[in-house]
């Protein structure tokens, strides 16, 4: 049993997919496994039709192929659904804060169904595999259990063994937050000053700043005058949803207002 200590579910979840691009990608099979306070837990599984095909590169990492998906629902269809089963959940799962959430967000974004991480903890068992061990999820369950994965790439497998890896971690790292609140900074913690998820876009006094490439330093607010083609471009570019609605709204003129800190 997970010694987290939580006042509400945990979704862990995990994603197959038609590749690792959250902006044109799609979800072809999907887990939650809801971890109960009380220790109780549900299993929930949608495999699901993307509406593009399948790259066979894909197929062999996961083993779900076109024809095994041609009578399943779209993730449109579905997507109340999955809502209903995440409502009220924190989130936890493996390498889910740099993938998985973000291509959650994009399809139900897509299905034009609300979903919102505001308020939302989270659990990334990757994230402190590799503050502790660094490696993949199918080392960390041989490491933290003694297990083969054998069924690696498999939605719900991988779902089970992120599960199992965490009771690991538990029980090898005394030190290990188990209040859900200090569990999740431990696994997302938040940079002074980032205006986004991820740290492309920074606050820096008072101002909307690009934090990564070339243009690290420039503000947001200028490019939009004298650049907009460099927001453009990002626009067009795999980044979060958070980073890229706030360069929208900056190729509109609308810039947010600075946090009282900065």
């Amino acid at each position: 049993m997970l010694p987290i200590q939580t006042d509400r579910p945990i979704a862990f979840f995990d994603i197959e997919s038609t590749g690792t691009n959250i902006r044109t990608d799609r979800i072809v099979d999907l887990a939650i496994v809801k971890a109960m306070p009380d220790g109780t837990r549900e299993t929930h599984t949608f495999r699901v039709n993307p509406g593009i095909p399948i790259p066979a590169e894909a197929s062999r990492v996961h083993g779900i192929y076109d024809a095994d998906v041609k009578d399943c629902p779209t993730f449109k269809s579905i997507a109340k659904q999955v809502a209903a089963v995440l409502e009220g959940c924190d989130l936890g799962g493996y390498n889910i804060l740099r993938f998985d959430i973000p291509m959650l967000c994009e399809e139900f974004n897509r299905a034009e169904t609300p979903f919102s991480l505001e308020g939302r903890r989270i659990v990334d068992a990757q994230r402190i595999f590799h503050q502790r061990e660094p490696r993949d999820l199918t080392a960390a369950l041989l490491f933290y259990t003694g297990k083969k994965h054998e069924g690696a790439h498999g939605a719900l497998d991988d779902v089970v063994a992120t599960i199992e890896v965490l009771e690991g971690q538990f029980d090898r790292y005394a030190d290990l937050p188990k209040a859900i609140d200090e569990l999740s900074e431990y696994c997302n913690p938040k940079k002074p000053g980032w205006a986004d998820s991820t740290g492309k876009l920074k606050w820096v006094a008072g101002e909307l700043t690009i934090n990564f490439g070339s243009k690290q330093g420039a503000k947001v607010r200028d490019l939009a005058r004298m650049d907009p083609g460099y927001l453009r471009w990002m626009m067009e570019k795999n980044f979060p949803r958070d980073t890229t609605e706030l360069i929208a709204n900056a190729l509109k003129g609308k810039f947010p207002d600075p946090p009282a800190e900065s």
